[in-house]
């Protein structure tokens, strides 16, 4: 039989909310641990918008006293993700060397092709580092607080081929989440995007092309990268 003894003030429990008791393995003063929610992403384009956001909670709070202690573990379950023309399964894009996509808002408008000059909004994350966030173009804003876009041009090479094979076959607004392998990432840091924010482009690139990590055979975990792209504009040039 378990006793808890200790003096705690009143928690708010949402429904269908976990809860399980367990022993610590020594007291300690009371902690709150919030773990890191997983990245949500926001939309907006002329022809059409999409929102999606997961937010996935672990709360956990260690009580103790003089007599005994217990450890209260609160688990919140993250909300599924709906879409009127979301698609409930990756598919591999044809002749992209394994670039997985997920179209989350399959657009209306017309498609790129080399040599286009096209502008999207992307969240970038990184599958090593838990989904962290690397980039995104909604957090470049200019004098008018606006969000600026990423530019760029179709086929030039520039640009990581991920992306390239992601865009060439999404429609004018659509909104597509892509895995894109490392073979198909980043294989220098002088390929676009790279994000403007120094501390978030040395923790990216410090990770895909760590030697020590690279050398141990962890390379098709380190440079797996995460987009969520929205077209919104082409323009043939």
């Amino acid at each position: 039989m378990l006793q808890c003894i200790a003096s705690v003030r009143w928690i708010h429990v949402p429904p269908h909310l976990t809860v399980r008791l367990v022993p610590p393995k020594s007291q300690s003063n009371i902690i709150l641990a919030l773990a890191p929610p997983t990245p949500s992403s926001s939309y907006s384009a002329s022809s059409s918008s999409s929102s999606s956001t997961t937010t996935r909670r672990a709360l956990s709070v260690s009580l103790t006293s003089a007599a005994c202690c217990c450890t209260l573990i609160l688990s919140l379950p993250p909300p599924s993700f709906s879409s009127k023309s979301a698609i409930s399964d990756f598919f591999e894009l044809p002749n992209s060397g394994g670039v997985k996509a997920l179209d989350l808002h399959v657009g209306s408008g017309q498609v790129p092709s080399d040599g286009d000059k096209v502008a999207v909004h992307y969240h970038g994350r990184l599958a090593a580092k838990q989904g962290w966030r690397f980039d995104s173009t909604y957090d470049h804003k200019d004098e008018n607080g606006e969000p600026i876009p990423f530019v760029f041009v179709v086929g030039s090479g520039k640009v990581i081929s991920g992306i390239e094979a992601a865009v060439k076959s999404m429609k004018l607004g659509g909104i597509r989440r892509v895995i894109i392998p490392p073979s198909q990432g980043y294989q220098s840091t002088t390929q676009e995007p790279i994000p403007p924010n120094f501390f978030d482009r040395q923790r990216l690139f410090t990770t895909i092309f760590n030697p020590t990590r690279l050398a141990n055979g962890e390379s098709s975990t380190l440079g797996t990268l995460i987009f969520d792209i929205e077209l919104i504009s082409v323009r043939h040039e």
